[in-house]
């Protein structure tokens, strides 16, 4: 039967199948085991972050005395060939955010089937074949930034939205925000179009939102790497009307506005790419103890940064 666990990212690595209550395990008394991470490569921001945080918890396996192949593909095609070639690493476990869950069912089907403990992050495979599923809270990242924005707006302005990437994600994020929306009737969405969750279609948006319409009180992007491309068509623009803007994710530059106080910029909404750190951790205390689960879900939920907690969310030397 699956288990759904809802925990605050600070105590996800001791949520599920903590296996150091009551004594701490020093290195010496570490058990050992080949793990295997595979992740999409660093190609924006938020990706950035997680091979980042994927690096930090291989080093902190390491100093366990575990063996940690730390593998990053481009795209899907290169993500199976990879994870092929980690198959005859002799691995004890998996930990894999799949670039798109269709194409990597197959072969995540075939690590589950040798044995190999399987930890999927973020985006779940089209069958459930998984030991443990870590995600982010996608609709309550979407209802946050709505009741943020409202909450900036006093409860009336115009907005305009800017979706990521059309897939499930996006759906969930996306619903949930109108729906917010719908229950505040002096928030009006002037227009709601896919920036894809890229920082260059961002700008271009933004500049076509600019040109269309005279007023704007509010810009929801959904994501900070977008978030700071609509920023910059803004600031090229010499207006001066829009009062916030909502990004999503918690990038390193976005939670450092919010940190000084940024008029534009006074929250940001959490989607943590150290949910990544913590899948590992996670699973490295599921093999030392011995435990297999089936199906077991971990959601980490989404958080509101403001300028009283972004120091909590500030990691200076992260890749994003």
């Amino acid at each position: 039967m699956k288990k759904l666990l809802t925990v605050s990212l600070a105590l996800l690595t001791v949520a599920l199948l903590a296996v150091s209550c009551g004594k701490k395990q020093d290195a010496a008394n570490a058990k050992s085991f080949v793990i295997g991470i595979s992740i999409p490569s660093a190609d924006h921001g938020w990706t950035g972050g997680i091979v980042w945080w994927a690096e930090q918890a291989k080093k902190q396996l390491e100093e366990k005395g575990c063996k940690v192949i730390l593998s990053t593909a481009k795209d899907s095609a290169e993500q199976v060939d990879k994870v092929e070639n980690l198959l005859v690493q002799d691995l004890d476990a998996l930990v894999i955010l799949p670039h798109e869950p269709s194409p990597l069912t197959a072969i995540c089907k075939k690590v589950a089937e040798k044995g190999i403990f399987l930890t999927v992050v973020d985006r779940g495979l089209d069958e459930p074949v998984h030991n443990l599923y870590v995600a982010g809270d996608n609709a309550g990242f979407g209802r946050l930034s709505a009741e943020t924005m409202v909450k900036q707006l006093n409860g009336k302005g115009r907005i305009v939205v800017m979706e990521g990437i059309p897939c499930a994600v996006n759906s969930d994020r996306v619903n949930a925000f109108n729906e917010v929306m719908k229950a505040n009737p002096g928030i009006e969405i002037l227009a709601s179009q896919s920036a894809d969750w890229n920082t260059e279609k961002g700008l271009k948006l933004m500049e076509n939102y600019l040109q269309k319409f005279k007023e704007i009180d509010g810009v929801w992007t959904g994501d900070d790497d977008v978030l700071l491309g609509a920023l910059k068509a803004y600031e090229e623009s010499g207006r001066k009307d829009i009062k916030c803007f909502i990004g999503g994710a918690g990038s390193k530059a976005i939670v450092k506005m919010v940190l000084d106080k940024n008029p534009l910029v006074p929250s940001d909404v959490t989607y943590p790419p150290r949910m990544i750190e913590n899948a590992v951790l996670n699973t490295y205390n599921a093999l030392a103890a011995g435990q297999r689960p089936a199906g077991e879900t971990v959601i980490v939920p989404a958080e509101v940064i403001t300028p009283e907690n972004a120091a909590d969310f500030y990691f200076p030397d992260s890749m994003y």
